[in-house]
């Protein structure tokens, strides 16, 4: 067991490393890396700190602590790609609607033209 957190608090420490370094470089926006970051604490401090992952086990009646710490990294990751897919959804129709708004834009634009000729 000590070999997976030990593995978990590397992976941990090398996300947010990489979240870090994305935010710095304006590859990725603030709003988003949160829940990134948070993620990676999240994961930082269950691997960390046993007796935490020992009461999350006991809450969840698992058999197992790295059972524990899988299915809470797993659930992490699920919602947060929930509320990614969320995000992009909304992106999308915003897309759609605007295109519509350019669409429109223009052919009042080219019905102005073709009036003063």
């Amino acid at each position: 067991m000590d070999r997976l957190l030990n593995v978990t608090t590397a992976f941990s420490v090398l996300m947010l490393g990489i979240v870090l370094f994305s935010v710095r470089r304006a590859h990725i926006r603030v709003e988003y890396s949160a829940s990134w970051l948070g993620a990676a604490v999240a994961m930082l401090l269950l691997s960390r700190t046993p007796p935490l992952l020992d009461a999350l086990r006991n809450l969840l009646g698992l058999p197992d602590s790295p059972l524990a710490l899988f299915m809470a990294g797993s659930s992490v990751f699920l919602i947060m790609f929930f509320r990614f897919s969320v995000i992009i959804s909304h992106l999308r129709d915003d897309n759609v609607a605007l295109a519509q708004r350019v669409a429109l834009l223009e052919y009042h634009l080219r019905s102005l033209q073709d009036h003063e000729s």
